[in-house]
Parts: C-alpha cells; sequence; structure tokens
C-alpha cells in the first residue's frame, strides 16, 4: 500500500512536469520566406522578405532584422558581409500579441576566384628544424613563429642568410601558432590553450598576455592601420581591438560556393587579406570588408623545390616585405625561403 501510494506521487509530480513544460513552450505561428535558393543568395541579389501566416492571424506589421539591424522586406546585399546570418521577423498581430521567429540565410560572393601563378625572384636559407606557424617583416627584419609543443619559438631572423638574431623559447606545453608586428609590438598566438603573448620588437622580452573571446583556438594573425586580424581554424577571421585585443567583430571567409575553412597564417597586402589554408599548397586573397575570396595563388611547385625528408610538412608563411615590394612564402620544416612576384 505504501509503495503504491509513493508510485502514484511520482506519477502525478511528472505528469504536473510534463503538463507544465507543454504550456510553456510558444506555438509559432509564423514563418520566413525568403528568395534564396536552398538557404544560399549572391551579394549582388536583393533578399527579398515575406511572411508565412500559419494560422491566418491579423497582421498589423512586421519589423525584420539582419544580425540585429532593422532592414526593410527588400534588402540590396552589396554591401553586407558573406557568410551565414541570421534573419528574424517580430510580428505584432491581433491587436496587442507580438512573436519573433527566426531564419538563416547564407550570403555568397558573386564571381568564383582568379586563379594567380607565381615568379621566383630569389631564395634565401631557412632552418629546416622550423614549424613555421608566422611570418612578417618589421623595420627590414623577418619574425617567425614556429610550433610543437617543445619546439615552440619566437625569432629575428636575418632573412638574407637565414641566421637567427634573438630567440624566446615557449614553455614546453605552449604550441607556438601565428604572429604580427603593430605599434612595435609582436604579438603571438598559441594553438589550444587560449591566450597569445605580447613582446617589446626591439627585446623580444615578454610584456603581457591576453585570452581569447569567442575564438576558441589561435591559427594566424595580421593587422591593418585600425585593428589585429585573428583566424581560428574555421571560415570565421576577427577583429581585434589592438588596445583591449578584444574580438570587436568577424568576417566568414566564402566563395561563389560556399565556405573556405582552415584560414591559418595571415598576412595584410595592399589592402586584401592574403592567407595560407592549412594542408593546402594555395594562399587565398581575400577582401577584408566582406570575407570573399577574390583570387588562388597555386603555390604547388614549391613543396617539390626544398629538400625532401621525413618531417617535412605543408606550405605555411606569408610575409610582405615593404623594403622590397615583394612576397616571401615557406613552409614547415622546409629549408628555403621563397622570394616571388605574383602573376595573373
Amino acid at each position: 500500500m505504501k509503495m503504491l501510494k509513493v508510485f502514484t506521487i511520482t506519477l502525478l509530480l511528472i505528469l504536473q512536469a510534463s503538463c507544465g513544460s507543454k504550456s510553456d513552450k510558444e506555438e509559432i505561428l509564423f514563418s520566413i520566406n525568403t528568395n534564396a535558393e536552398k538557404g544560399n543568395i549572391s551579394i549582388n541579389k536583393t533578399l527579398e522578405l515575406s511572411l508565412r501566416n500559419l494560422k491566418n492571424h491579423t497582421i498589423d506589421s512586421v519589423v525584420y532584422t539582419l544580425d540585429g539591424k532593422t532592414i526593410q522586406d527588400n534588402f540590396n546585399l552589396k554591401n553586407h558581409k558573406l557568410g551565414k546570418h541570421t534573419i528574424e521577423a517580430t510580428v505584432f498581430f491581433d491587436g496587442d500579441e507580438t512573436q519573433t521567429v527566426s531564419s538563416t540565410v547564407t550570403i555568397l560572393n558573386n564571381a568564383s576566384p582568379k586563379i594567380y601563378k607565381y615568379k621566383i625572384l630569389n631564395e634565401y636559407p631557412h632552418d629546416i628544424t622550423s614549424y613555421t606557424q608566422g611570418l612578417e617583416f618589421h623595420n627590414g627584419m623577418l619574425y617567425e613563429s614556429t610550433g610543437q609543443n617543445g619546439e615552440s619559438k619566437l625569432r629575428e631572423v636575418d632573412y638574407k642568410t637565414g641566421d637567427v638574431l634573438k630567440n624566446v623559447d615557449l614553455a614546453d606545453d605552449y604550441f607556438g601558432e601565428g604572429l604580427t608586428v603593430m605599434n612595435d609590438k609582436i604579438y603571438q598566438l598559441t594553438w589550444r590553450k587560449g591566450v597569445g603573448f605580447v613582446y617589446d620588437v626591439n627585446t623580444l622580452e615578454k610584456t603581457g598576455s591576453f585570452a581569447y573571446g569567442k575564438s576558441k583556438e589561435g591559427w594566424g594573425l595580421t593587422h591593418n592601420a585600425t585593428h589585429i586580424y585573428k583566424s581560428d581554424g574555421t571560415e570565421d577571421i576577427w577583429l581585434l581591438n589592438p588596445e583591449t585585443l578584444t574580438e570587436e567583430s568577424k568576417i566568414q571567409v566564402y566563395t561563389h560556393k560556399g565556405k573556405i575553412s582552415q584560414i591559418n597564417e595571415m598576412e595584410w597586402i595592399g589592402d586584401k587579406i592574403y592567407a595560407n589554408r592549412y594542408q593546402k599548397n594555395g594562399v587565398a586573397i581575400i577582401n577584408p570588408k566582406n570575407g570573399a575570396v577574390e583570387g588562388v595563388i597555386d603555390f604547388t611547385p614549391l613543396k617539390d623545390m626544398v629538400t625532401q625528408h621525413d618531417k617535412l610538412d605543408v606550405l605555411n608563411g606569408i610575409a610582405f616585405n615593404p623594403d622590397t615590394q615583394t612576397i616571401f612564402v615557406t613552409g614547415k620544416r622546409w629549408d628555403k625561403l621563397f622570394e616571388v612576384e605574383i602573376v595573373e
């Protein structure tokens, strides 16, 4: 009798909980229609929005937003960023009722990337043991960040001779990643520790550190006059405030067909971002305003021109030398640094 009583009370509690959860769930009364084909739309199109009234309610008005910003039901995408974005419709109906529903849309570029090749101008020695992760020129010197636990370093290098002028070893539990030099400071990432380091560019003395925000991993860094750009191994490139090093916004790297992930080491050249892709032999030329891949440089033959050995790894490392106005590329455990000219 006692066990029956306990069972009855338990059953009543379960029924009350299930009834409560059911009544708490709001019934979806509306959905958003778009002119995106299978959720995709080109940046040269106008996004057209309409509302599907599932229960034939009296609609008073609708407010549409794209990534939180109010838009009209016909929105020209020309100046918008590429990638996945959230559309919301706040519906005012039946006098005093409201409901907000959402949908996603993927904005693609409207043109395929141009294909570029290269001409080798010079070859320079490079440390064959360096697992290159970041490469950048500053005041005529080449700065390099290398990876692998127990092997990670920050270096100042004479690029013409390959001589290491200054060297900082990272602690064994840190896997070094990309770097950039801005305002006489070197910023260096680590891979999965969620932290980056700050150094004085003149002494290589560590002066601080910074934590990652929404980006969980550190891959590549570059900068322009106003922001530091950080890749995290996905299609996302984050814009960091150079004073606070917090992530203020992001772009998503896309072509006319879809996303391009594993964005790795990056370099700002002209008004574009040149980016290595991990395990690829090419460099993507990215529009930093919207994330569009506007070009691809095929560096495939270079790997066959370096010393072949068991630990030889992929192309990685791109740097623009403002003194020579040329581009330098290398790879992980390559014994050569190539100075190249890009040709269409």
